[in-house]
């Protein structure tokens, strides 16, 4: 029997997406320096703007200069790996939400035309909470399917240890919208062929890839972001001279 202490600094009342986005992005760089890849394959672009009140539409010219500006960063990058899709953007609070206040936003235009409804959406989050500070994410094309629905990975870790995972599906969402939303069910992750090996006399690229594993390399990048993250925020740091 082992007892768990998770730090309070660990709880998104005081944690923000944006610190993690910021060291997990560090993380990457240094892993893509290290095997000479593009650190944008495993670390999605972001931005953040505070005191964003979408009620009163105040604070939305940071958004929408935000917005424009991740867009045209991810425009030039399928450029340049060739990719044929529109790039979007995610908002969403800047605090966990419980998939709450989140919006996929295709054009900055969108953001001049937003209804009633959807800024009800986005003015509160989880408790009723105001929301007021936003992360941008460059959206990533959900690809997966689990029994014709669209499907995302999800990566359970304890210390630096993949100990397992799901998929989760939603029926009525499409490739580029958030599945952590009503309506959403869990899945095992299993897999056709377990994919741990390149089949001997196939040719190079068609075994199965082995997803579980690279799924488990991102997840232990994002838990060791998540170490640097919450050392630098820890209110009770000790100092060594």
């Amino acid at each position: 029997e082992q007892y768990l202490l998770p730090p309070l600094h660990a709880g998104w009342s005081v944690r923000r997406k944006s610190r993690h986005a910021k060291a997990y992005e560090e993380i990457s760089k240094r892993f893509g320096k290290l095997l000479g890849i593009d650190p944008w394959l495993i670390n999605p672009m972001f931005s953040q703007c505070g005191e964003v009140n979408f009620a009163e539409g105040t604070g939305m010219e940071c958004l929408t200069t935000n917005v424009d500006a991740l867009l045209t960063k991810i425009r030039r990058k399928y450029k340049e790996y060739g990719i044929n899709e529109k790039p979007f953007v995610i908002v969403k609070p800047d605090n966990g939400t419980y998939g709450m206040g989140v919006m996929t936003v295709r054009d900055v235009k969108d953001l001049d035309a937003l209804n009633r409804k959807t800024k009800n959406k986005m003015s509160v989050t989880k408790d009723g909470q105001a929301l007021s500070e936003v992360i941008i994410q460059e959206g990533v094309l959900t690809n997966e399917r689990v029994h014709e629905m669209v499907a995302e990975p999800v990566v359970y870790m304890m210390d630096r240890y993949v100990v397992g995972g799901f998929y989760r599906v939603h029926a009525e969402r499409g490739v580029d919208e958030n599945l952590n939303a009503p309506g959403a069910s869990f899945v095992p992750l299993a897999f056709a062929d377990s994919g741990r090996l390149p089949q001997p006399g196939e040719k190079p690229g068609s075994s199965s890839p082995n997803r579980f594993y690279m799924y488990g390399v991102v997840a232990r990048l994002a838990m060791l972001a998540a170490s640097y993250e919450l050392e630098a925020t820890d209110p009770d740091a000790e100092v060594y001279d």
